[in-house]
């Protein structure tokens, strides 16, 4: 069984940083990747940037540039560095995994930003970042 805890959100002036983490426990493997997620009321979940086993990243192009998607070297923690943040990145942020999802699957979907909430197994319980103008 695998458990997904969030941590770091906040508020933040529009173009200001923000850093959130995700600690993972229970087991892991290298086969699937690790992703973060957003979802505002009303809206789908979105995928905003994923990462693999070997490092390999992925970003959806709304985010690309300005959020860095990073883990420890146990993996053990997995951080999203977001920085010239919009009001628009306001949404409550989750990380996911699933052992059947790796890099080369998110690439045959068009990438994270095209991928499917539905396709990840294993999700933690989210954490709000608010961006205000």
């Amino acid at each position: 069984q695998v458990q997904l805890v969030e941590s770091g959100g906040g508020s933040v002036q529009e173009g200001g940083s923000l850093r959130i983490s995700c600690v993972v426990t229970g087991r892991i493997y290298d086969s699937g990747c690790m992703a973060w997620f957003r979802q505002v009321p009303g809206k789908e979940r979105e995928g905003v940037a994923a990462i693999g086993g070997d490092g390999e990243t992925d970003y959806a192009p709304s985010v690309k540039g300005r959020f860095t998607v990073s883990q420890d070297s146990a993996k053990h923690t997995l951080f999203l560095q977001m920085d010239s943040l919009k009001p628009e990145d306001t949404a409550m942020y989750y990380c996911a995994t699933d052992y059947h999802v790796n890099m080369p699957v998110i690439q045959a979907f068009g990438g994270i930003g095209r991928t499917l909430a539905s396709d990840f197994h294993y999700w933690g319980q989210g954490t709000q970042v608010t961006v205000s103008s």
